[in-house]
């Protein structure tokens, strides 16, 4: 399992049960909340909310409850205030973690955070001390039974993106979240699905974990982050070999 791409599939495919339904739709809310709040309700001049509502168009979301986001967001109907918090720091084997929360209540969520660092072997550690390992992108994959690799790339790079690698059976492309719209939209008018499709923290290098028992807990705590109310992301710089992913699964 190597990059971040591949925790947010094991995501994205962990988040279309109906158990995970009602919490991703939260949080899906709060994220459309803030960006209608830091932009404005018009999704057509706000790139961070037309970002949000596409997201929740994504998990099936019911319209009327995406519109009462927005309303709530631009102050038109009474709504909880929230605030975004990036904490950062340390899975077992040296792994660097950053966990993206929206909340209500930093007293609250703050120690909570700490506490799943602790209790999963990790640490909690300053601001600054991992977000100099990641790098703000868009990033599409797309499985490679449903592209060509040489059309794909060709249809990436003129739509704007950076890079495309091949990791295990998909193709992860890269691009400046500029350039993210015009690329999804170009892939959507070639009728190429993706598995994943997001503006993400991607790390710039990555640590190697090779034993099974420390790949369990790194997995642990990704998950356990995932399923906090408040959080919205978890970006990781783990690579674990995909032997040991099954192992562990």
């Amino acid at each position: 399992m190597s990059g971040h791409s591949h925790w947010a599939g094991i995501r994205y495919k962990k988040a279309v049960t109906d158990a995970k339904r009602g919490k991703m739709w939260s949080k899906l809310a709060r994220m459309i909340i803030v960006a209608a709040k830091s932009g404005g309700g018009d999704p057509a001049a706000n790139i961070s909310l037309r970002y949000a509502i596409d997201k929740a168009k994504a998990a099936n979301m019911p319209k009327d409850t995406i519109e009462k986001a927005i309303k709530k967001g631009t102050g038109e109907v009474k709504g909880v205030n929230f605030e975004e918090v990036l904490y950062e720091g340390y899975a077992p084997g040296g792994v660097a973690i950053m966990v993206d929360a929206l909340t209500d209540n930093r007293n609250r969520t703050t120690p909570e955070i700490k506490r799943l660092f602790e209790k999963l072997g990790g640490s909690l550690g300053t601001s600054g001390c991992v977000n100099w390992m990641f790098a703000k992108l868009g990033l599409i994959t797309v499985s490679t039974a449903e592209a060509d690799e040489d059309e794909l790339l060709e249809i990436a790079l003129a739509a704007g993106a950076d890079d495309m690698q091949t990791v295990g059976g998909i193709f992860e492309i890269t691009c400046a979240p500029a350039a993210y719209e015009k690329l999804k939209e170009r892939l959507q008018e070639k009728e190429i699905a993706t598995e994943v499709a997001e503006i993400s923290m991607v790390p710039q290098n990555t640590v190697p974990v090779n034993d099974a028992s420390t790949a369990k807990k790194i997995i642990s705590m990704m998950e356990a982050f995932e399923d906090h109310d408040d959080v919205q992301n978890v970006y990781a710089n783990f690579d674990i070999p995909d032997e040991i992913v099954s192992r562990i699964s």
